[in-house]
C-alpha cells in the first residue's frame, strides 16, 4: 500500500481560554441549542438546561463543537473527539500560568460531549 491508500490518525490537541463577555447571551444560545435538538431525551434535556443555567462553562461546552472544526476540511474524518470546559483564574501577565499546565497542578477530569 501505498502512503496515498493507507489512514492515518493524528492526534490534534486545541486548547482555548475564552473570556465571557456575556454570560446571558451564552447561556441563552445554549438553551436554544439544546431546545432545537430532536434527538435529546426528555430527561437529559431537562438535564442539561439546568447545567448550562446554572454553569457558564457547561453552557459553553454545549456551544463549541469538535465536529465544526474539521467538518470542512477536505480528505480529514472526524474519529473520536472529548471536549471540556471549565472556569479557571487566568492571568496572561502571570509568568505561571502557562497553555501545558493546570493552574492548580491537578489533572482534569475530562467531560466529553457529541
Amino acid at each position: 500500500m501505498t502512503t496515498e491508500e493507507t489512514s492515518q490518525f493524528v492526534r490534534l490537541r486545541v486548547e482555548l481560554v475564552v473570556e465571557v463577555e456575556n454570560v446571558e447571551a451564552v447561556t441563552g444560545a445554549a438553551l436554544r441549542r439544546i431546545a432545537d435538538d430532536p434527538d435529546m431525551p426528555g430527561d437529559e434535556r431537562v438535564h442539561a438546561e439546568s447545567a448550562v443555567t446554572e454553569d457558564t462553562a457547561e453552557a459553553l461546552a454545549y456551544l463549541i463543537d469538535p465536529f465544526d472544526l474539521v467538518g470542512e476540511v477536505p480528505g480529514v474524518e472526524l474519529a473520536q473527539a472529548s471536549w471540556s470546559s471549565e472556569a479557571i483564574d487566568y492571568d496572561p501577565d502571570s509568568p505561571e500560568w502557562g497553555l501545558d499546565e493546570d493552574d492548580d497542578g491537578e489533572d482534569d477530569e475530562e467531560v466529553g460531549r457529541g
